[in-house]
């Protein structure tokens, strides 16, 4: 297997991978993806592909920014692996350049979500050199505002 990884930096390329993303978001429509992401490259966020033959087999996002009890940090955003191509080392080649990304950027850390009954991303994020911090809380305020 020939694994191309490639950057995508405009929303043009970015929407041109939906049907991988919607792996991850099934009720993400064109329009939604197109008007958030609008919204989110100008706050530094890409996305990292994995293609073979032009097919995107993995996606994820990741943008990098400041806080004050870390400094320069890089965040991982909506990482999918297309199902019929996991355990294939997809996930740790986007996890392996998004780590090269943030050392480039000088950033401290690496941080990411995971819903809590994720279990498979748990092990895997595990398996790459992750841990858990603390507690991401969240307060819904709109149901049905959620992808």
């Amino acid at each position: 297997m020939q694994f191309i990884i490639k950057e995508l930096i405009t929303i043009e390329e970015m929407v041109a991978q939906i049907g991988t993303m919607q792996y991850l978001y099934p009720n993400l429509s064109l329009e939604k993806y197109e008007l958030y992401l609008s919204e989110m490259v100008s706050h530094n966020y890409t996305q990292i592909a994995v293609f073979e033959d032009e097919v995107c087999l993995g996606i994820t996002g990741c943008w990098f920014s400041t806080k004050l009890w870390s400094g320069k940090y890089m965040e991982i955003d909506n990482f999918v692996v297309h199902p019929d191509h996991r355990s294939k080392g997809i996930g740790k080649l986007l996890t392996d350049y998004i780590e090269q990304k943030a050392l480039d950027l000088g950033c401290t850390n690496i941080v990411l979500d995971a819903f809590t009954s994720n279990f498979a991303a748990h092990r895997f994020y595990y398996n790459q050199g992750y841990g858990p911090k603390g507690f991401h809380f969240v307060k819904i305020l709109n149901e049905n505002g959620l992808t």
